[in-house]
């Protein structure tokens, strides 16, 4: 009788290894598959609006103070030479597609239906995706006239999941009381409100409630574009009516500093939900500064030159930061443009390369030695808006050469108010120019 309790005994200690087991196994592939589905990082991509590079501290202004983001690149990388188109639609169309504009940019306001986005590619990855801020991709009616009438594209159609947005179908307010259209809501005004608080707010929402799915975050900001007005931090801003008109230069330093709030905010909420380090953040400027702006940078004065494709209408901030990855405290001097954005982020989650113009600058975040860097970069500017001209062009980080044939030594020159002559410049600077004639040739 011992001999068979003894015998239960032990089998049942058996049972309860195996089951010990068992649960062991079974967590053991539950984390497994968990860190699988998470593997993959958030991302997060923010486009200040009309922002050149003499407006951060970190790129040394003397006018600004940008604390947040002169922290991300410190703690990451910033990119010396990143260049834009001088103007919004344009730039915005070049970085959702990774396609130089000669190739898929059919009006300002405008997206081609058509055309395949960042957005479309990250859903395809697994990703949750979600733009807030401005969007200006659809046309208005006047746009749409001057297209031929082609229409733009929605939100919804460009692969976002979710977005809070101004300027979908209807102009409003970006700024006080704005109105902004909102996924399966579409308009609705916020009295007294201010419109970059709620994008950061929609942001925020997002991110909480994708703590366990790879997102990507788009953020088109509407700030520090014109009207020039108080922001919240302002106590002018309680009574400022925003339809008395008002566009004050002034107000714009405040504007740079509520911008670089916002980015604190959303990275502050990347540490609150545990996220910050399997988070990538971009932060570039889509174009120069308005042309009404007068900042200084290192002590020499700067004037915006947005729309003009010049160093001050082009030459845009980049930082990158991934907390752990990145290794902090590097200043890159390689060239950059918004061609590169597409073919980086699909290196990043491991989808295949499209047939497109960038240069994945991805295995330069990681420490890569050998990474393709570029020698050029490449601008085709046909803005179909207000007065500006259509010019082609490729540089580097000294030398520029329109297709026109002007060039120009943009660090002696950056105004480019002396167009030098080639063939009077030492062999080595002909060769350069020579390469940069076959460039425009082969982008015909």
């Amino acid at each position: 009788m011992d001999i068979i309790k003894r015998q239960s005994r032990n089998n049942l200690n058996n049972f309860h290894k195996l089951g010990q087991l068992l649960l062991l196994l079974i967590t053991i592939v539950f984390f497994s598959c968990k860190k699988e589905s998470n593997s993959k990082p958030n991302i997060i991509l923010i486009m200040a609006d009309d922002l050149g590079v003499e407006t951060l501290g970190c790129y040394g202004s003397d006018d600004y103070k940008t604390p947040n983001l002169d922290q991300l690149a410190n703690e990451g990388m910033k990119f010396e030479n990143c260049y834009s188109t001088p103007l919004c639609t344009p730039s915005r169309v070049q970085l959702m597609t990774g396609k130089y504009n000669f190739r898929n940019y059919i009006g300002f306001g405008l997206l081609d239906p058509k055309e395949r986005t960042f957005g479309h590619m990250l859903q395809e990855a697994g990703y949750e995706t979600c733009v807030v801020g401005k969007w200006q991709l659809l046309g208005n009616e006047h746009q749409r006239k001057l297209a031929g009438g082609k229409i733009g594209m929605l939100p919804g159609g460009a692969g976002f999941d979710d977005y809070l947005l101004w300027q979908v179908d209807d102009r409003g307010s970006r700024y006080k009381d704005p109105l902004l259209h909102k996924k399966d809501a579409g308009n609705e005004l916020y009295p007294g409100e201010f419109g970059p608080d709620k994008f950061v707010e929609h942001i925020e929402s997002f991110m909480a409630s994708n703590t366990n799915n790879p997102f990507f975050v788009y953020y088109p900001m509407v700030i520090t574009h014109d009207p020039f007005v108080p922001t919240p931090d302002n106590a002018e801003f309680a009574n400022f009516d925003p339809k008395g008109g008002t566009n004050d230069p002034k107000y714009f330093g405040e504007m740079v500093g509520y911008m670089d709030q916002l980015i604190g905010r959303i990275i502050k909420k990347t540490d609150e939900l545990g996220i910050r380090e399997n988070t990538l953040i971009l932060f570039i400027g889509d174009n120069g500064t308005d042309r009404d702006v007068m900042s200084s940078r290192k002590g020499n004065a700067v004037k915006g030159m947005k729309g003009h494709t010049l160093e001050a209408g082009t030459h845009v901030p980049f930082i990158a930061n991934w907390k752990g990855t990145i290794m902090p405290n590097q200043s890159n001097p390689n060239l950059i443009d918004f061609t590169d954005f597409v073919p980086s982020l699909l290196e990043m989650v491991g989808q295949k390369k499209l047939n497109g113009d960038g240069v994945s600058f991805y295995p330069q975040l990681i420490g890569d030695s050998s990474a393709e860097t570029r020698d050029w970069v490449f601008c085709h500017y046909d803005p179909r808006w207000g007065k500006f001209k259509s010019k082609r062009y490729v540089q580097n980080t000294r030398w520029k050469l329109y297709e026109s044939g002007e060039f120009y030594d943009v660090i002696a020159d950056p105004m480019e108010e002396k167009s030098l002559s080639v063939d009077e410049l030492p062999e080595e600077v002909q060769l350069i120019a020579s390469k940069f004639r076959k460039v425009l040739d082969d982008m015909r």
